[in-house]
């Protein structure tokens, strides 16, 4: 508490924990008491609302210019059930440079693990943040949030508006539901995008296998959370590589009528692998091309369900509207450019104040050819 009253420049990281604990009203007032910015990590998302002023969006290596930033400004950095993976620090030898780190887990493992910190409680994240909001006043960060949405406005993410691509296809999806369905991924691009420009509101909305990396996680997801909510829209975001690994439970979709949405971001290639072979492997796809005649549509309605190809942004919003009112398992086939890819990114190894997209390779690559 005297920390948090001494802050002149609170950060909030939420992360798995807070939606495993159901702490997403005590993290919302924390932050609000304290009018703290708030970032999250994959698993973190929906414990506080993506749609709230203070949010600034995912941390890492595809976290948002803003979140990456702030982390790097900071001078207290309060982490509510996050793990400090290595895709939220970057190098670690960097992280938070200049802030005092205050970790609430309830696993005494997690403390001191991968980034050392200044002070932690170990308990319960809704309980422990229970007994601290009675313990602090109420602060206001005026300059500070101010800086933040300007750093806001400065960095957007950003996309290519004038065709199908997988940010418009998460953005889009969100704008046709009002940001309520349930949204199972698999692992990837799609994954990443989903994280970037869904804005989840609630816990337990985003499920995604997290740091297993579990290709083909998001389909049977999908069913499952259709049984648990039959009255929410369900809509799994998959890459044509994911799809491929459980395709086959289309027909379990569709034998016990469960009408799910699945959303394939089809790039015939497995598209971060590339990412990361086209930015830092000279170009070699190793493995990574997938171009051949499987037809995921006829797949789809071989196995009873409906399903439709998409290939430009008119056709995307109609086949969506079409497939919510089906009431059926349903499979569109989204293509996109195989070398679209996830910004901000940080190299791997690199400062999560590092973090660059197209415009700042464009800039670099301008610079040395001088």
């Amino acid at each position: 508490a005297q920390m948090i009253a001494a802050a002149k420049k609170p950060f909030i990281f939420v992360g798995g924990g807070a939606v495993i604990a159901d702490a997403s009203e005590e993290v919302r007032a924390l932050a609000h008491k304290i009018q703290a910015p708030v970032c999250d990590s994959l698993m973190g998302k929906g414990a506080f609302s993506g749609e709230d002023e203070l949010y600034t969006g995912p941390v890492g290596m595809h976290g948002t210019k803003t979140s990456n930033y702030a982390m790097c400004e900071c001078d207290l950095l309060i982490t509510l059930g996050a793990r400090f993976s290595d895709r939220v620090t970057g190098d670690t030898k960097t992280f938070a440079p200049k802030a005092k780190i205050l970790q609430i887990d309830v696993d005494a493992a997690e403390i001191n693990k991968n980034i050392a910190v200044d002070a932690s409680v170990i308990g319960d994240l809704r309980e422990v943040l229970k007994l601290l909001l009675v313990k602090i006043p109420e602060k206001r960060h005026d300059e500070w949030v101010q800086h933040i949405q300007d750093m806001k406005e400065k960095y957007p993410l950003n996309y290519d508006h004038s065709q199908l691509t997988g940010p418009y296809v998460i953005q889009k999806l969100y704008e046709l539901t009002d940001g309520d369905p349930i949204v199972p991924t698999d692992v990837g691009q799609h994954q990443m995008w989903a994280a970037q420009y869904f804005k989840f509101k609630e816990p337990r909305t985003f499920l995604t296998s997290g740091g297993l990396g579990t290709m083909g996680y998001g389909l049977g997801a999908a069913i499952g959370a259709k049984c648990g909510c039959p009255d929410k829209v369900v809509v799994n975001i998959a890459g044509d590589g994911c799809f491929r690994m459980n395709m086959n439970e289309i027909a379990t979709a569709t034998r016990s009528e469960i009408p799910v949405i699945e959303v394939v971001v089809n790039n015939h290639v497995l598209g971060m692998v590339r990412q990361w072979q086209n930015l830092f492997y000279g170009e070699r796809y190793s493995s990574t091309t997938l171009y051949d005649k499987v037809d995921f549509v006829k797949l789809a309605e071989a196995m009873g369900a409906k399903a439709k190809r998409v290939e430009t942004i008119e056709e995307f919003e109609a086949a969506f509207k079409e497939a919510v009112a089906s009431n059926e398992p349903y499979l569109l086939d989204c293509i996109i450019d195989s070398d679209d890819k996830v910004w901000p990114m940080v190299a791997p190894g690199g400062s999560i104040s590092d973090a660059f997209n197209e415009e700042d390779l464009e800039k670099q690559k301008q610079e040395e050819s001088k």
